[in-house]
């Protein structure tokens, strides 16, 4: 929205089909030499100006369902109901055996037996 209603005003100036200088929001700088402002031979100005304007948009439209036909609204809208559910959040973390409390060991039965995992 902001880079479509933004006009800019480019000056480039140039001597002797030399570009000595471009400004974008400001006047471009001469040369500053009188051996570049007259021609020699000709006694005229050979420096010039160009300025090139580039206007924005001056008034937004903004129709987003004009162009979708009903299927692919209905494709959109489900595509966007789908990726905001994706990402919910865990309120609280189930914790199955919270409450359970283990078997009081009297004796160690692998140790008992002898029976070792390798």
């Amino acid at each position: 929205m902001l880079f479509s209603t933004l006009s800019l005003t480019i000056e480039k100036h140039f001597c002797n089909d030399v570009l000595i200088d471009i400004a974008v929001f400001s006047d471009s700088e001469n040369c500053g030499s009188d051996v570049y402002k007259q021609n020699k031979a000709t006694k005229t100005d050979c420096c010039k100006d160009e300025i090139d304007i580039i206007e924005g948009l001056s008034e937004i439209t903004i129709n987003p369902n004009d162009d979708l036909d009903f299927v692919q609204q209905q494709v959109l809208i489900a595509y966007i109901y789908s990726y905001i559910h994706l990402f919910e959040d865990f309120q609280d973390e189930l914790i199955p055996h919270q409450y359970y409390s283990p078997p009081i060991l009297i004796e160690d039965i692998h140790v008992l037996n002898e029976t070792y995992l390798i």
